[in-house]
């Protein structure tokens, strides 16, 4: 067997197991924070 051949792996064994949903949160926290500030001007000016 030639080991100079690449080796191929799975896209769960190249990144080494699962990743943590993090991103997902961070971007619903941000998303939200985003709605209630433009509630508060539209309160304020409005």
């Amino acid at each position: 067997m030639d080991d100079n051949r690449p080796e191929h792996l799975t896209g769960t064994e190249a990144r080494a197991g699962t990743t943590p949903h993090m991103a997902r949160v961070a971007l619903l926290g941000g998303l939200g924070l985003v709605i209630l500030i433009f509630a508060i001007i539209l309160i304020v000016a409005g």
